[in-house]
């Protein structure tokens, strides 16, 4: 079949299109035809080695962080899924891949796609949607009249932890650039940060959760509009030592782990604030409540571009620039 792939880790370097093994099919999996693949940083991120002492992927991988498809096949146990059925997913981290003509998934990280939504639209959702459902459902236990900080609110995660926050009933504030305000606004956003002109920091207080997606300063900054109590959750980093026991990291990289995280977590608890890190994980049973949520209406995608396939490497180009507005998608159908 045909992917891109890579065969070392190279920052910036350009994927290889190029023939791949059809995936095995396990007891468990569903077989679907890729017809659309959502484009992340992550994939960046993989492909520079950010994450290659954490995720010990076998080379040459195909990348892929996002779903949207076919079921063409299924295991002897599969039970929710049939030839035919259109789902979508965010694979398991140690079997990604999207980004080629056919994927293998356990049946549990699949859900049925919106029937409201094309591919390409459904494509752009799991990834993101489940990290906002992590950090505001799961983890902060977000409650209706609560306040939240939602960074970079123009991005993928943050136009979905928009809407999925004003589905729960919490107050939303976020930083965005000028051209974005609108867009946010239109989103549900009660406050907007134009961080070119305004330090959320000194404009927002008392806040019950913080939802950060951007690098060290943010988040310290970001330390100041919480009240005593709140949660600050990062799905950039660092990484903390819950996180790495739950990883089932090794003695040395918990050690690493443990000092990357001691300054924002000392800090933190200075002002009895909770931080941790959160990397998401696939779950279709979460996937499936997102799509009853599509389907009524509260979570609607947002799409900058759609490449074709064989332009994967000029979408991963523009996702790094870091403008596109919400999320990018290849059309591999």
């Amino acid at each position: 079949m045909k992917s891109f792939l890579i065969d070392r880790y190279a920052k910036g370097a350009a994927l290889r299109l190029g023939e791949s093994p059809e995936p095995q099919l396990r007891d468990n999996d569903v077989m679907v035809k890729v017809h659309a693949a959502g484009v992340n940083l992550l994939d960046c991120k993989i492909r520079d080695g950010e994450f290659k002492m954490i995720l010990p992927y076998r080379l040459p991988l195909v990348l892929g962080n996002d779903v949207a498809g076919v079921v063409v096949r299924i295991g002897a146990k599969v039970q929710r899924f049939k030839p035919g059925d259109e789902v979508y997913a965010r694979p398991a981290q140690d079997r990604i891949g999207t980004f080629a003509e056919y994927i293998a998934m356990d049946e549990a990280d699949v859900a049925l796609k919106p029937n409201n939504l094309t591919m390409e639209e459904a494509a752009s959702i799991p990834l993101v949607a489940l990290t906002a459902w992590q950090v505001l459902v799961e983890r902060a236990n977000l409650r209706k009249g609560q306040k939240v900080l939602i960074h970079a609110g123009s991005g993928g995660v943050g136009t979905i932890a928009i809407q999925l926050a004003k589905h729960l009933g919490a107050y939303v504030a976020t930083t965005t650039s000028t051209s974005n305000i609108a867009l946010v606004r239109a989103l549900g956003a009660d406050v907007v940060i134009d961080y070119k002109k305004d330090d959320f920091g000194k404009v927002l207080q008392d806040y019950d959760v913080v939802l950060n997606s951007l690098g060290k300063d943010t988040l310290e900054k970001s330390l100041a509009v919480l009240k005593p109590g709140g949660k600050l959750i990062s799905i950039s980093g660092p990484p903390d030592p819950a996180f790495a026991r739950e990883s089932g990291s090794g003695w040395l990289l918990r050690q690493v782990m443990w000092l990357l995280s001691f300054g924002i977590r000392r800090r933190s608890k200075r002002r009895g604030i909770n931080y941790s890190f959160l990397f998401m994980t696939a779950n279709g049973g979460q996937l499936g409540k997102i799509t009853s949520l599509i389907e009524a209406g509260d979570i609607n995608p947002v799409i900058d571009r759609v490449f074709p396939f064989e332009r994967t490497n000029e979408a991963l180009s523009y996702v790094e620039t870091g403008r596109a507005k919400g999320k990018v998608v290849v059309a591999v159908i």
